[in-house]
């Protein structure tokens, strides 16, 4: 009896833990695209170059995911999490510091760092610490990172409005009070749920399989497919979607409400996910999910008035794609260590092809002045999504022969 009641608190901090670290994951991405018209006027950046923003995270995910399962087996989960948390802070100040746009590329890498570690080790914690649940603490993982990145979308251009004191604040102001006010509660939760642990020492022939044969196994490619299109479709939307509402006459703020109607109807997706991944039928969920997002993307094509009904469907194939792709990294793997390897090896591959997505997304429209072949670009996205999940919704694990 007194040993359950020992765990509890602890099982409970871990919980709040995870959830304001899920909360921290995506504002800082998600509060560049509403202000990117206000970026390009105050720096003179041209429009490929705005995309180019939105793409830095992305290429530094693909470049540093990799390394999160070495960094990990070394110095411990919950430590290399911590550590990833201080430069998410320190990159997010930097990013808006006055002066020099060089401190927006700089700090928007170091941002782009410490998220790729972040990303990699979350499904990893989830297959540890909640092995009784994971489709369950994904979902709601998953929710909290669009919930929190729709309200950074909402609410940045009005806070980028304010009078300061007598100017308005500006963008870098919006980027750091949005990317940061919760960063300092995620580092003291996170570190008051982990106090006194210490690094496991992780069996050698393990990691070496792990780290080796996870790049030549066909399921974990099967998974970074799928993890690839759903992150392209997500990153073309949050970048481009509001400059495709301010394109048909509504205005910044309300274009910034579009986004953020987008993130909240992928919140809805996310909690969906769980009951629809049951039964038989969960086989094919990962095929069928992009259907709605297919009917979104041929609604802006066609009626593009309606943007708030396409962002909608949109929205919630990403949240329900982000979910599946969350999932299969821990379900495809035997053990949490195993996990990270196969997290660290999709998301790599993943964002090194989602980074080409909002610069293509860009350069497509900025070459025909129109938007017909950039959302031709989703479409064929969110098809392939739906042939790669026909593939990766067998009931396969990774390094299994």
């Amino acid at each position: 009896m007194d040993g359950r009641k020992a765990e509890r608190p602890s099982r409970l901090l871990l919980f709040v833990a995870v959830c304001l670290v899920a909360a921290n994951m995506r504002p800082t991405i998600t509060a560049v695209g509403p202000l990117l018209d206000q970026i390009g006027t105050d720096t003179g950046m041209a429009t490929g170059a705005l995309g180019l923003i939105a793409s830095v995270p992305l290429v530094a995910w693909a470049l540093f995911s990799p390394i999160a399962h070495d960094l990990t087996r070394r110095f411990g989960m919950s430590r290399v999490m911590l550590w990833s948390l201080v430069l998410l802070t320190v990159g997010t100040v930097v990013r808006s510091l006055p002066g020099p746009v060089a401190s927006l590329w700089i700090g928007t890498a170091l941002l782009g760092i410490a998220l790729a570690i972040v990303n990699v080790l979350m499904p990893a914690v989830v297959k540890r610490d909640f092995s009784g649940n994971v489709a369950g603490m994904t979902a709601l993982y998953s929710a909290l990172l669009g919930g929190f990145g729709a309200i950074a979308s909402g609410v940045v251009v009005p806070i980028s409005n304010l009078s300061w004191p007598q100017d308005p604040a500006g963008w870098r102001f919006a980027l750091l009070v949005v990317g940061g006010v919760l960063l300092p509660f995620a580092i003291g939760a996170w570190l008051w749920a982990h106090r006194g642990e210490r690094a496991p020492v992780a069996a050698a022939t393990t990691g070496r399989r792990a780290r080796t044969g996870i790049w030549t196994d066909r399921t974990a490619w099967l998974v970074a497919g799928y993890m690839a299109f759903q992150a392209t479709i997500f990153y073309m939307v949050v970048t481009w979607l509001a400059t495709i509402s301010t394109s048909i006459g509504r205005t910044p703020v309300v274009a910034g409400f579009d986004v953020m109607l987008y993130q909240l109807f992928s919140i809805a997706g996310s909690l969906t996910l769980p009951f629809l991944l049951r039964g038989r039928a969960r086989r094919f969920i990962p095929a069928l999910l992009p259907i709605v997002g297919i009917i979104g993307v041929l609604g802006l094509m066609l009626a593009p008035q309606a943007i708030m009904l396409w962002a909608a469907c949109i929205g919630s194939t990403s949240g329900a794609s982000l979910g599946m792709s969350l999932t299969l990294m821990a379900q495809r793997a035997r053990d949490h260590d195993t996990a990270a390897a196969l997290s660290g090896m999709s998301q790599s591959v993943g964002y090194i092809i989602a980074a080409m997505g909002p610069v293509a997304f860009g350069w497509l429209h900025a070459a025909t002045g129109g938007w017909a072949l950039s959302l031709g670009l989703m479409l064929l996205v969110l098809i392939a999504q739906g042939v790669v999940g026909m593939l990766v919704g067998r009931d396969r694990f990774v390094l299994e022969r």
